[in-house]
């Protein structure tokens, strides 16, 4: 037997017609050190269960009226936080017996009468069950108390995302913005609560415009604090807040050449901010009066220009993502829009969108998907492209940002 300091006191409950086998049983069990009740037949027994679930049933099969077996059957279905172990007290000793009282629910037998030595290697069986399952169940609470606080801290961390994306979107102020002769439309979706990618303009006077399109290594909350933080270098209208702007001696605000305005971001990247990430981005600088656009590319997608009468172009000077290497040489392209022409900027997270089978959209289903939108423009264009993507990928889903920039250069009204 167990010994019962490792244990709370074992209840065990006697059912047994004959009173004179109840105390025999009863003072043995009690030397033993359990804590011992007695009934004379199964409704009794029932009653106590009741108000004093036992741990472990030492029943009688033949009694009269309600049997052991019966009894047995009820006990077994009762409500409990613990096992009960139910050892059925028996003179019967055939197969077709025992199997009946193991159908019936019972965990062991005693043949009457009972061996004191048999009767306590059955006891310490019982107990051993009765330990292991206080045991599961403690182990089951720790468990349950554990995913509680899990689920606390899960709950409480999807609420900071939640606010986190928020603040997130914010950082796309206007998702469109018309102006005389051009407008801007944006789009941002993140794969997951936060992501990586950004995209927005900065004024830079009444004909001309800067917007740019980014994407920062990896996702998550990491990637979304490093492009909040480029945020602050390249939206603010004021130079004093903008590296991509600078003042003349008149006091007049111009545009810095977009591929100093890398430099920099690639020289603070590596300098400053203390982070294994590193971004990929195409800065552009627009004229709203002459179409000419001047960009700077840095690892990121080629843009893309859908000409009025329907040609698309895409070209770049492709050029390393920011934050890799030292002193690194970013080149400018010009592209020379006419009215009615539009420039998209885009992440690879459209590019690179697999179907379900993984094969990735590519810059030609880029350009076949931009092709069948012709006649659209502003939001509309860039929500029927989103439409568009997510039927691609099907269930597949956008496993990386999908970001976009149009800027369209309008014509004479």
């Amino acid at each position: 037997m167990l010994e019962q300091s490792h244990l709370s006191k074992i209840k065990v409950l006697i059912v047994d017609d004959s009173r004179l086998q109840r105390r025999i049983l009863s003072a043995s069990l009690s030397r033993m050190g359990y804590e011992v009740r007695e009934a004379e037949g199964g409704a009794q027994a029932l009653e106590i269960c009741e108000g004093w679930p036992p741990d472990l049933v030492l029943s009688d099969w033949m009694m009269p009226g309600m049997d052991g077996l019966e009894f047995c059957r009820f006990f077994k279905a009762m409500p409990r936080e613990g096992y009960g172990y139910f050892i059925l007290l028996t003179s019967k000793s055939a197969k077709d017996d025992v199997a009946q009282g193991l159908e019936g629910g019972a965990d062991d037998f005693l043949t009457k009468p009972v061996n004191g030595i048999e009767l306590r290697a059955r006891l310490a069986a019982g107990e051993r069950i009765i330990q292991m399952q206080r045991e599961l169940t403690s182990q089951t609470k720790v468990i349950s108390d554990t995913l509680d606080q899990l689920r606390a801290v899960h709950d409480s961390l999807n609420l900071d995302l939640i606010e986190a994306k928020k603040l997130q979107q914010s950082l796309v102020r206007e998702k469109h913005k018309k102006f005389d002769r051009a407008s801007l439309s944006f789009t941002l979706l993140s794969a997951g609560h936060v992501g990586g990618d950004l995209v927005g303009y900065f004024p830079i006077s009444s004909t001309e415009v800067g917007f740019f399109a980014i994407d920062v290594s990896g996702h998550g909350v990491s990637s979304a604090l490093m492009t909040a933080r480029l945020a602050g270098y390249l939206t603010s209208p004021s130079p004093d807040q903008n590296i991509a702007l600078c003042y003349l001696e008149d006091g007049t605000i111009c545009a810095r050449p977009p591929s100093d305005v890398i430099a920099d971001l690639n020289r603070i990247v590596l300098e400053e901010m203390e982070t294994d990430h590193y971004f990929t981005v195409i800065l552009a600088l627009a004229n709203m009066e002459t179409g000419a656009t001047t960009l700077c590319q840095a690892g990121h997608p080629h843009p893309l220009v859908r000409r009025k009468d329907g040609r698309i172009e895409q070209d770049g000077t492709g050029g390393l993502p920011v934050g890799l290497f030292e002193n690194v040489d970013f080149e400018e392209f010009r592209v020379q829009l006419e009215p009615g022409d539009q420039l998209i900027l885009s992440s690879d997270g459209i590019t690179e969108c697999p179907d379900v089978e993984g094969n990735m959209l590519g810059e030609d289903g880029f350009e076949r998907m931009v092709q069948k939108l012709s006649g659209s423009s502003g939001p509309q264009l860039l929500e029927a492209l989103v439409w568009m993507l997510s039927e691609y990928a099907v269930d597949a889903g956008f496993p990386d940002d999908v970001s976009a920039v149009l800027y369209e250069f309008l014509p004479w009204q």
